[in-house]
């Protein structure tokens, strides 16, 4: 009798900081933060503005850094790496992710406060399996994305596509050789005129995106362009959302 492995899990996906309400009992300040559960791991991506209130929100949902087995960090905002120091005091035995971009001063500090350092260059890099970043891009500041491919889903997470959400999208999507199902986190459209915000629209859109999720700086006027373009499958953000990312809404 041939055994067959188990298949794996769709990736999970938690939002743990943002400055958009969400579940009852976390708060919300400026920043971002998401935990994904991928492959029999918990990742931390970005760690929002405030630890304490990270931690708060962790505790409400539920979640612990003590878990965790991967910490990314997309740019050397305070806003995305404010509660750093927060998870590595729990957990100072994981793995962490940076890159180039940050300052060499903070990186040089880093191997004796973590388990394995990860400094990423340009070039996408697995970091796990279902995992990857998506190299640094080239912007103000340089900033990286998160790719997953796991358990049939694809997604991109950013903290606040600084280089421009079409791009990493594209850039995420030629390296997987697939369309995207999800675009998730900060789209850094808080300041754009409606044109702008369209045009990003119709550029996610032709590059087959098929779910949404804007939050953190996206801004509430793209935030309403999007769920007028998506519908059903604009999600809303906010600390303590929650989704299977394999169960993309019917539209």
């Amino acid at each position: 009798m041939t055994i067959q492995a188990p298949m794996s899990l769709a990736p999970r996906l938690t939002i743990a900081f943002d400055n958009y309400p969400g579940r009852d009992g976390c708060r919300c300040l400026w920043g971002f933060s998401a935990w994904i559960e991928i492959e029999g791991r918990n990742l931390l991506f970005d760690t929002g503005s405030n630890g304490r209130i990270l931690l708060q929100n962790l505790a409400v949902l539920g979640l612990t850094p003590r878990a965790l087995d991967l910490l990314v960090l997309s740019h050397p905002h305070w806003d995305h790496m404010g509660g750093l120091d927060s998870i590595l005091e729990l957990n100072p035995r994981l793995t962490l992710a940076v890159h180039e971009g940050f300052s060499q001063h903070l990186i040089a500090d880093l191997p004796g406060l973590c388990g394995e350092l990860i400094v990423l260059g340009p070039e996408p890099r697995c970091l796990a399996p279902g995992i990857y970043a998506s190299g640094v891009l080239d912007s103000d500041p340089p900033e990286q994305a998160l790719l997953i491919e796991s358990g049939g889903v694809t997604a991109v997470i950013s903290g606040c596509a600084h280089p421009g959400m079409a791009r990493v999208v594209e850039g995420s999507s030629a390296f997987l050789c697939k369309p995207l199902d999800w675009a998730i986190g900060g789209f850094h459209l808080m300041n754009a005129a409606a044109p702008q915000i369209e045009e990003t629209i119709q550029a996610l859109r032709a590059q087959g995106v098929r779910a949404v999720i804007p939050t953190h700086c996206t801004g509430d006027l793209a935030k309403a362009a999007f769920r007028r373009a998506y519908g059903t499958r604009c999600l809303e953000g906010g600390p303590g959302r929650q989704w299977a990312l394999a169960d993309i809404p019917p539209l």
